[in-house]
């Protein structure tokens, strides 16, 4: 069994690809749902030399099969957001300190140390349900900040409003992360000109409010809060980790994390960066479900292994964080 320092400590891709390959051979032995997929792909841990030949499991199995890769009982189930008539993603977390290292240091290795933050999170429509992921992070972030305006705000807008002027007048860096609605909802009512706080939207109308491009989201959220960028996180319920995006939706991740394209014909096929396709993601901090996933998102994944979501796959369910369609 892999410790979880072996994953969080990876510094180059000769690393990632040695612990890829040994979570790889351990969750084909640990994990029935993932076991079968390979049987019936007729993949095998000897057949597999390289990252590129591990297959990846069809994200929508986190909606019919308890996806473990471990015999202890769950300390957590996190749930996708979704209608009332959907069918939700499960997952089960059966180690909640490595999901608290996993976004912990990811924050730390884009954005530096949490304790030199106020977090404000203006987040209304994950705190109205429960089993979010990203509010678990959130909270976790708010109380890490150490920070006596650190807080969630669900409708009081107003009071968000006199915290956002008061930190900028201190001279307080700050992060406001937020649901794209609630964000659009705050600079409809307040003007902004904020040059100590980083905005982040995690995307989503959530049925709220009609879908809008990413630049033309951006571009208006830049103008009401007076930011030259605006941040974005991806992140969802079947994953342990989040990219982020310094702005124009180019994301980046971090060392314990890599996205590749599919081919949109040939789900099994790896394709060349710079070309566009269905997003598979490597998350290694998901050791005890599945580490190797394939997303309904469409993207392409840059020469430097950074990537862009273009959009969603036509017959999938429009979800909780991920982005507009471009």
């Amino acid at each position: 069994m892999l410790l979880k320092d072996e994953i969080f400590n990876i510094k180059t891709q000769e690393e990632f690809e040695a612990v890829a390959l040994q979570i790889f051979r351990f969750q084909f032995e640990n994990n029935p749902v993932y076991r079968s997929f390979c049987d019936l792909l007729y993949k095998h841990p000897s057949d597999i030399e390289s990252i590129s030949e591990i297959p990846f499991l069809p994200i929508q199995f986190f909606k019919s099969h308890r996806v473990l890769s471990s015999c202890k009982d769950p300390e957590k189930l996190f749930t996708s957001s979704g209608t009332t008539e959907s069918i939700t993603s499960k997952h089960y977390v059966t180690d909640l300190s490595i999901y608290e290292t996993s976004f912990k240091k990811a924050f730390e290795f884009f954005y530096g140390d949490i304790g030199e933050y106020a977090i404000l999170g203006l987040l209304p429509s994950y705190l109205e349900r429960e089993g979010s992921s990203l509010i678990y992070m959130v909270d976790y972030l708010i109380r890490r900040s150490n920070h006596p305006k650190s807080a969630f705000y669900l409708n009081n807008r107003n009071e968000l409003a006199t915290t956002l002027e008061y930190l900028e007048n201190i001279g307080q860096k700050t992060l406001l992360i937020g649901v794209s609605f609630a964000l659009l909802d705050l600079v409809e009512s307040f003007q902004f000109n904020l040059k100590n706080t980083i905005v982040m939207e995690t995307g989503g109308m959530k049925g709220r409010r009609k879908e809008l491009i990413r630049e033309e989201l951006h571009s208006i959220l830049k103008q009401g809060l007076g930011v030259a960028n605006i941040h974005s996180e991806y992140g969802m319920t079947e994953l342990l980790s989040q990219a982020y995006s310094d702005g124009h939706g180019v994301f980046k991740t971090p060392p314990w994390m890599r996205v590749f394209t599919r081919d949109t014909e040939d789900a099994l096929t790896i394709q060349s960066n710079q070309k566009t396709g269905g997003l598979n993601i490597i998350d290694l901090a998901n050791i005890n479900s599945c580490s190797f996933i394939a997303t309904q998102d469409l993207g392409r994944v840059n020469h430097d292994g950074s990537f862009e979501v273009i959009g969603r796959f036509d017959n999938s369910d429009i979800r909780g964080c991920n982005l507009m369609v471009l």
